[in-house]
């Protein structure tokens, strides 16, 4: 089997890539070689990255000090706080360990002030990625507050339910930097509040190569800090022109014949041709130690043609968990990543429409994960069709499953009126796929009901929208609360 080539932090010279898959003469035709058996997914690791740093710390005084005084207010007498800690500290060395990230609890639990104040001197000597406060005494949530308050470091706070009172969760509810969680010892929403952190760290340690223009230039994206390396067009449309089709190459063809439910327009040679560009933006991104691939990928389908429509190589990326943005739209490239990092889930970058007479949304555009549910997931069916707007190469069209919930979104890096960043939010449930034709617009498409709005031509959008399954509304709300990040519907 053919799998998508694992990259590294290191560079790869184009000769050993090329050895790598065994290069044959040019031109050569789809051969019976073998194809790809479907369900299994590509293969492909990360570059590394330093692990999120997370400080954390439990609020209460000893039992035995509850016990002198005789009085012990919220949580109550029968709350056995060390038991807890331990209890709690085995889930967590668990969840460290899930997330890949690395958590550093203090063993001695905050209880006097001036233990507070040896905490909070340390955490700004260390500036770790963020903070984990979890108390299990009510009087002891002002010390949560203080610590917000004087480290600025975005902070998960976790209290068990019989521990804190309305007023004292509404004084930290709202506040930018902070997640609060109360619920009965739900630690996978302490899991998902310190996976935030994880995706923040990630996305700034993160590079986008950015295939546009004709110069090369690096910039930082302000809030995320994500790296955005833009390399010029010609050096894509020289790899591509430059490749010769190997064996590997014509075998990836034939499991995109062979995994296809229907070939509708693309010949052979497209086919074959859609493979071989798939192969060159994984040798790009292997030799930037790229995490996320974005490229201007229109110019060069007009004539005279530089290259095949890329958008089945930007479905195998997305398949294999490497974010891939159309038009060179940064802002849909970090939503991507952004659904990647948080949910596992792959995207589908779209042009945003509507269907009037039922409130729908539609959407649509030439190329789509199809591995939907996960980078581990079966894939949903496609069709092979020709690009849509262009009129000729080799394109998915993806069918979704009617009856999913989902989630659309995009990150805007200066949304806001004050221009901090934002994040648009909808979810709703797919409807279905409508037949091209007699729909029009580009080849993959989704009709989708959405919760947030009354009138569907009310949604918000910087041109681009992105969707993944699943209904994930709170979660990113949640994440935006913890980076200052404006929610927009």
């Amino acid at each position: 089997m053919v799998q998508l080539q694992p990259y590294s932090t290191g560079r790869m010279p184009r000769r050993d890539f090329l050895k790598m898959f065994g290069v044959t003469a040019a031109g050569a035709s789809i051969g019976s070689t073998g194809v790809l058996k479907a369900g299994e997914p590509p293969e492909v690791s990360r570059p590394a990255k330093p692990p999120a740093v997370i400080r954390g710390a439990f609020l209460y005084p000893p039992t035995a000090k509850l016990d002198k005084a005789g009085y012990y207010s919220w949580p109550g007498s029968s709350f056995d706080a060390e038991g807890r800690q331990e209890e709690y500290m085995r889930q967590l060395f668990g969840i460290e360990r899930d997330l890949g990230i690395s958590l550093n609890m203090d063993t001695t639990p905050l209880d006097e002030p001036d233990s507070v104040t040896r905490f909070i001197r340390d955490v700004r000597r260390t500036n770790p990625d963020g903070l984990l406060l979890i108390p299990f005494k009510k009087s002891h949530w002002e010390h949560v507050v203080r610590i917000v308050d004087e480290t600025q470091i975005p902070t998960v706070a976790f209290a068990t339910m019989g521990i804190l009172l309305i007023p004292y969760v509404n004084e930290l509810r709202d506040k930018p930097g902070v997640y609060i969680i109360v619920s009965q010892n739900n630690l996978e929403a302490v899991a998902d509040g310190l996976n935030m952190f994880r995706t923040a760290r990630r996305m700034r340690e993160s590079l986008i190569m950015n295939l546009s223009g004709s110069r090369e230039e690096e910039i930082r994206v302000p809030a995320l800090g994500t790296r955005v390396r833009t390399i010029p067009l010609q050096r894509f449309y020289d790899a591509y022109r430059d490749m010769e089709t190997s064996t590997a190459i014509r075998e990836h063809a034939n499991s995109y014949m062979w995994n296809a439910q229907k070939i509708v327009e693309p010949s052979e040679q497209d086919i074959l041709e859609a493979a071989k560009a798939s192969f060159v933006l994984q040798y790009m991104v292997e030799s930037e130690g790229a995490d996320a691939l974005m490229m201007d990928c229109l110019p060069g389908l007009q004539r005279p043609h530089k290259h095949v429509p890329p958008c089945m190589g930007y479905m195998d990326l997305r398949d294999a968990g490497i974010p891939a943005g159309c038009q060179a739209d940064l802002e849909s490239t970090l939503t991507l990543m952004l659904f990647q990092e948080l949910f596992d889930k792959p995207g589908f970058q779209n042009n945003p429409s509507v269907e009037t007479e039922k409130n729908h949304y539609f959407c649509a555009h030439c190329t789509s994960a199809s591995r939907m549910y996960g980078v581990n997931s079966e894939p949903e069916p496609y069709e092979l069709m020709s690009h849509a707007e262009a009129g000729w190469g080799c394109v998915p069209r993806v069918l979704m499953e009617p009856g999913q919930e989902v989630t659309i979104g995009q990150y805007w890096t200066a949304g806001s009126n004050n221009g901090k960043p934002a994040m648009v939010v909808y979810t709703g449930e797919l409807v279905g796929c409508p037949p091209i034709p007699p729909t029009g617009g580009c080849r993959t498409n989704a009709e989708v009901t959405i919760n947030e709005v009354d009138d569907v031509c009310d949604m918000q959008n910087h041109g681009h929208l992105n969707l993944i399954y699943g209904n994930y509304a709170q979660e990113l709300r949640r994440f935006c609360q913890l980076y200052d990040m404006e929610v927009v519907v």
